[in-house]
């Protein structure tokens, strides 16, 4: 994101929560991007706050001129615009396949300095300095899955049998979680869940009713200039509980021919879709297999990178590689249709991308994973988790792995 031109001393400690509750009042819509000071290859999200009133419509989103700051998800249902696809699959809430606004409180927050975009008036930080945050928030909720173990094991099964049948050679294969409330506080919940769980990709989305509390490990694409990332992850192992075991769970990882197996299939499926829009023999892995380590699990990152063609506009990039191939598999469309025939939701938001796109046209986006996805008119929140089945994976395995991804979020529900 281009350099702001307003600058502050950093205002002191939970600041950004009292901006945060403010906001939620003043603004139709916000969003809140943490990376949490992450050492992440080609740098994580940064830390940044947007907010403002005016969403846009489909055709202001895709509109390249520059100058015009943009917000918000596609949700991974887009896909039916871009694909000859279809979601037959019945949906928890009523959400848009793409929300986008126009912020106009725009800050960003680097070490000990504030950044805006617009000059703010000293009342203005006298008014987040009276906010208060709430003691008690309400955090608990009572949730249930939407498929039991047995399910799971035969619905892997099933796509194994896919597999052995030639539909698909790997299948990013999802379970869904629902739960209803009363009350019930995103914003506690957010930052309770970057507590827990801080992610290099962590996000609080809000529109209107509709919340994002996010923990994503994951980048979809980032544009700076003409260059273009991808970053993949696939495989995933638990964090160890001494220093011996980490290394060893780590080792474990690295050496997993099974996750590298997945790994590489996803990359080479990302080097395609980067290849509609690039020049020719720019598109090239700059990292593949890296691991690296998050609070409780070490993940298997690989980066690609490109240099797009000439006048490539954003909505050519999403045709070429929406939704992210770790969360579809391989081969892309194909597989899309099997995950609809097998999975039991809508996915709707969970597994899009969030993110924002500057001035200049350059964005960050992350994959809606690790999150909730709730809102508050409904008082029904859901959220997923999933893992890529192979033709030798595990089923008993893969279910112990979404439980591992799904802990930080349980954990916060319970009230903890």
């Amino acid at each position: 994101m281009a350099s702001l031109p307003f600058s502050y001393p950093l205002p002191g400690p939970y600041w950004v929560q009292k901006l945060t509750y403010w906001a939620t009042r003043e603004f139709s819509y916000l969003a809140y991007f943490n990376g949490n000071e992450y050492a992440y290859p080609q740098g994580n999200f940064g830390n940044c706050f947007f907010a403002g009133n005016k969403s846009i419509e489909l055709n202001e989103f895709w509109d390249s001129t520059p100058g015009i700051f943009r917000v918000g998800i596609i949700g991974y249902d887009f896909k039916n615009q871009l694909e000859n696809l279809q979601s037959s699959n019945p949906s928890f809430l009523n959400l848009p396949e793409t929300c986008f606004f126009l912020p106009e409180l725009l800050i960003q927050i680097e070490k000990e300095q504030v950044f805006s975009k617009t000059e703010l008036p000293l009342e203005f930080w006298k008014t987040i300095e009276r906010i208060e945050i709430p003691k008690s928030p309400n955090l608990g909720c009572q949730w249930t899955p939407q498929i039991s173990k047995g399910k799971y094991i035969e619905s892997v099964k099933t796509i194994q049998s896919q597999i052995v049948e030639g539909e698909t050679y790997e299948m990013n294969f999802c379970q869904a979680f629902s739960g209803e409330f009363e009350i019930w506080d995103p914003v506690a919940a957010y930052f309770k869940l970057n507590q827990v769980s801080p992610m290099p990709f962590s996000a609080l989305f809000k529109a209107k009713e509709k919340w994002i509390v996010s923990a994503s490990p994951e980048r979809f694409l980032k544009k700076t200039g003409n260059q273009l990332i991808a970053q993949p992850i696939k495989g995933t192992i638990r964090r160890g509980i001494s220093a011996e075991e980490d290394l060893e769970n780590r080792n474990k990882l690295a050496n997993s021919e099974k996750e590298k197996a997945e790994n590489l299939m996803i990359t080479d499926l990302m080097r395609n879709d980067l290849s509609k829009v690039s020049k020719t023999g720019t598109v090239k892995v700059d990292e593949l297999f890296g691991i690296y380590p998050l609070p409780r699990v070490f993940q298997m990152i690989s980066t690609i990178s490109s240099e797009l063609k000439p006048e490539v506009a954003f909505e050519e990039i999403i045709q070429a590689s929406f939704p992210m191939g770790s969360m579809t598999g391989a081969p892309k469309i194909r597989t899309m249709e099997l995950i609809d025939e097998l999975e039991s939701f809508k996915r709707d938001w969970f597994s899009g991308a969030l993110g924002w796109i500057d001035e200049k046209g350059d964005f960050d986006f992350s994959v809606v994973i690790r999150s909730i996805i709730a809102d508050l008119e409904a008082k029904k929140l859901y959220f997923g988790v999933g893992s890529a089945v192979t033709f030798d994976a595990d089923p008993e395995q893969e279910f112990e792995e979404c439980k591992l991804k799904a802990q930080a979020i349980v954990e916060v529900l319970r009230g903890a």
